[in-house]
């Protein structure tokens, strides 16, 4: 195959017993006319998977990180559009040819990347969240602009994008560990309209083994990393800053990192005071409710 028109790349690193079942579920693609790139990001064992005419395995030298075994894989794709596929996940058959046929069809400004619906899988097969991505035209800030309820930014593990279009703005930041997604996102969507799709294409497995979203360190780090290099876009959009910063806040506590909770949850509120102790307000009045107590209205100021 020499010009397919999509390239599916999947980057792993030391997870034997997860990629082969990425692998086939891209290969088992509906539509034919697709490629699997695999880049080993020179795991401890070398990636063997049985040979392949649609398959190219690339393994590099020193391990360099997910955004640069990303950018790996989009340098040797010779699709029109790319993919990608975390190696623990997985994409059900109708992906490529769903996402292809909307690019297609779309009347967004162009140029037009697609992202489509997403369902969190736990180890028993159950599927235990549902997550639908937002439309947002060319000129957009991705995950900062207000959407629709019952629609979800947690999605972007799904793009369907043109490869030069990705190259053209640079590929992943391998400076990033953590975030790479929402940090590419706030580039790629104020030159590309997002095209979200309704229909359900990948399935993102929970497990017990280590995420790098789960890695508390990396995402403290990345988190302040991300909002330095993006701060003007994030100046300009205060409440979605807030709630980026209070998330972020809640995130932390959770992971037991109660000093950078504190500092967050301080940090949201001098962003935009009103509105996060708005939804303080609202969050305890809900949590009491659910304990059976009623609160009074607070009346209005106006």
């Amino acid at each position: 195959m020499s010009n397919p028109c999509l390239s599916i790349i999947i980057p792993t690193y030391n997870r034997p017993h997860l990629v082969s079942r990425a692998v086939n579920s891209a290969l088992e693609q509906t539509l034919e006319d697709v490629e699997v790139v695999v880049v080993d990001d020179a795991s401890p064992e070398p990636v063997s998977l049985p040979d392949h005419p649609r398959l190219t395995v690339v393994r590099l030298p020193e391990n360099k990180g997910t955004a640069a075994a990303r950018n790996v894989g989009a340098h040797t794709a010779r699709g029109r559009y790319i993919t990608y596929l975390d190696d623990d996940d997985r994409l059900l058959p109708h992906m490529a040819e769903v996402s292809l046929t909307a690019l297609a069809e779309s009347t967004l400004p162009q140029p037009v990347a697609v992202l489509s619906g997403l369902e969190v899988v736990n180890q028993r097969g159950e599927v235990v969240q549902t997550r639908l991505p937002p439309t947002l035209p060319r000129g957009s800030h991705f995950f900062l602009e207000a959407i629709d309820v019952g629609q979800s930014f947690l999605s972007k593990q799904t793009l369907v994008v043109e490869r030069e279009l990705l190259l053209s703005i640079g590929g992943y930041d391998e400076s990033f560990q953590s975030r790479v997604h929402t940090e590419l996102f706030l580039r790629l969507n104020p030159v590309c309209s997002i095209l979200g799709l309704p229909n359900v294409t990948y399935q993102l497995m929970v497990h017990e083994g280590p995420r790098i979203s789960r890695n508390p360190a990396l995402r403290q780090v990345s988190f302040h990393q991300l909002i330095r290099k993006h701060h003007a876009i994030f100046r300009a959009h205060p409440k979605a800053f807030a709630d980026f910063v209070l998330k972020h806040a809640l995130i932390s506590y959770e992971m037991g990192q109660s000093q950078a909770a504190i500092a967050n949850l301080l940090w949201a509120i001098r962003i935009h005071p009103r509105h996060v102790l708005g939804q303080a307000s609202w969050n305890l009045r809900k949590s009491l409710q659910k304990r059976g107590w009623q609160m009074p209205s607070v009346p209005s100021s106006n």
